[in-house]
């Protein structure tokens, strides 16, 4: 089996490499030593080629590869923190449309996935498909009931052909790296396995179907929005079974004329929609294109296909919305600031460089009326800038910028003088008062409580392992100052104020807690007596003598 499946790797590496040699990227072959591993390649070109750009070419070279390598091009479109804009824009038309699998084959997935006959589980299955990818295709049918379906079935062996094709294309980034200084600058391998993560969760319409169901509660708090009703009991990881929906497509703006739908209503309810997933709930559809959205005849918005989703985190949220505010404010150092917090930056980063490249962006939009600044294509400048500065950012984030754009260019197309910074504000200045709601305050004090309690109970712990290690002459500490009493006075000072704050801290966490408590009616036996108005009375006055101790120090330092 083995010795099958690297004939099978090789014969890949030979379609590779050829591809590569066809589009006029033959140096890549030559500098990995490919001819060694596939030898008696044709050093033919395509004529023309070097007429094309780098993007183009490199998108032909995914679509001669066939589906494992178009998907990985379609993800990697969505992340400009990795790639150029040229190349980006050369992605995004990748072509998926592919010829459909035999009937036979459909009913013999769909019966082996559903464990039983297909006239059991359907009144009326249609085996010719309505719609075909490269990974699945979609047939209309008919439930016992009389619900009418959209089934999508995956295709057979697909699974298998995609992780052959990843399992190889890891070993080539990795011998990239070994070989060439850029793929190693890029961490060109940590890249194909995040790509490779996002195509495994997009294999399994199981996954998908709890996203739906997740995208079908969120719903249920908003006006004219749905998904589709998911049916479980035709659901696998290869078969997805659900509602079948009519309407016009937000792609077909004359269909949305002659039904009679007001463009910038619908332009409102959309851009509503994705702000609403992306920063109250933190989970957003991840490719809200315009053929993946319906209106119905009575305005209400249909979203379709999970398989691709983004997740924010309560900290990226907030995040994103310092970033909104800086951007609204033209503020460079906002700007910097919620970059360095939502991404990973190198130590040796040039801050100066960095800085001068967030004042040219600033210059690019401080003279752009803001109802007409597009904060997608501004949240992708700025990943761009970060790639440029190596600056890590998570693939979530990179995942929202796309989003964000292609929201921004569906609802431009509507109605070209909406501007989404008067839908998006409000949302950011929300999430930036909840940062400080004392309640919230509170409640992320209690969840750190265990933490500090572990800290104080290991504090013993460490304190004595690096005392048995300074009595063992293991660790030598050497103090020289002119004045070393006067130095450990200061010390003794500066050690007595901080045990003081780290009880003030326990003690205020103590009060929240209580307060808290008291606000969701929670009864102890303290509750009779007026505790936390004493407490309040004790916190400030020992705030009163921190004030004290901190004007004292500040005038004995001016003496």
């Amino acid at each position: 089996m083995q010795i099958k499946k690297r004939i099978r790797q090789l014969k890949r590496y030979r379609k590779i490499a050829i591809a590569l040699v066809r589009n006029g990227f033959g140096f890549i072959v030559h500098d990995l030593d490919l001819l060694d591993l596939v030898p008696f390649l044709p050093r033919n070109e395509k004529q023309d080629v070097h007429k094309k750009s780098v993007g183009e070419r490199i998108r032909l070279i995914l679509e001669e590869l066939g589906p494992t390598f178009v998907k990985l091009g379609q993800i990697a479109s969505t992340r400009p923190d990795l790639l150029p804009t040229d190349v980006i824009s050369a992605l995004e038309q990748l072509q998926d449309q592919v010829p459909p699998f035999h009937s036979d084959e459909v009913v013999e997935i769909v019966e082996d996935e559903l464990g039983e006959r297909l006239q059991h589980l359907f009144l009326d299955f249609n085996v010719e498909p309505i719609a075909s990818a490269s990974i699945g295709q979609v047939h209309e049918a008919t439930l016992h009931d009389s619900t009418k379906v959209a089934v999508k079935v995956q295709r057979p062996r697909i699974q298998e052909i995609i992780e052959t094709d990843l399992g190889m294309l890891e070993e080539f980034a990795m011998l990239a790296e070994k070989r060439l200084v850029w793929a190693k600058d890029y961490r060109l391998a940590e890249i194909v396995q995040e790509l490779a993560r996002s195509l495994h969760a997009e294999l399994d319409y199981s996954a998908e179907a709890r996203n739906g169901e997740k995208f079908a509660k969120q719903c249920k708090h908003l006006e004219h929005v749905r998904v589709p009703t998911l049916y479980p009991k035709y659901c696998s990881r290869r078969i997805l079974t659900m509602e079948y929906v009519t309407g016009v497509k937000l792609s077909d703006h004359a269909g949305l004329m002659e039904a009679g739908h007001d463009p910038t209503d619908v332009a409102r309810r959309f851009a509503s929609i994705i702000l609403h997933q992306v920063l109250i709930e933190g989970f957003f559809h991840g490719d809200p294109h315009p053929g993946n959205v319906i209106v119905q005849e009575n305005g209400d918005l249909i979203l379709l296909d999970f398989g691709m989703v983004g997740r924010l985190t309560e900290a990226m949220k907030k995040h994103f919305a310092l970033l909104v505010i800086a951007l609204r404010n033209q503020s460079s150092r906002g700007v910097i600031r919620a970059i360095g917090k939502m991404g990973i930056v190198p130590t040796d980063v040039d801050e100066s460089a960095l800085r001068f490249d967030v004042d040219e962006l600033r210059d690019k939009y401080i003279q752009v009326p803001l109802s007409q600044v597009r904060i997608g294509e501004a949240v992708n400048d700025l990943f761009r800038v970060a790639r440029r500065h190596r600056i890590r950012i998570p693939s979530e984030l990179t995942m929202l910028g796309k989003t964000l754009l292609t929201m921004e260019g569906v609802v431009t197309a509507l109605d070209p003088d909406f501007s989404i910074f008067e839908i998006a504000e409000p949302y950011g200045r929300r999430l930036f008062k909840e940062q400080f709601d004392p309640i919230r305050i509170g409640r992320r004090w209690l969840d750190d409580i265990p933490e500090f309690f572990d800290l104080l109970t290991q504090m013993p712990a460490s304190l004595r392992n690096i005392l048995t290690q300074v009595q063992r002459g293991k660790v030598r500490i050497e103090v020289t100052a002119p004045e070393l009493t006067e130095f450990l006075n200061k010390l003794d000072r500066v050690t007595d104020k901080l045990s003081f704050s780290i009880v003030l801290l326990a003690f205020s966490i103590l009060m929240v807690g209580l307060i808290i408590g008291s606000s969701i009616g929670h009864k102890t036996s303290l509750s009779s007596y007026p505790v936390i108005e004493i407490g309040m009375s004790i916190a400030g006055l020992f705030v009163l003598w921190l004030v004290y101790e901190m004007i004292r120090s500040i005038r004995s330092k001016q003496r």
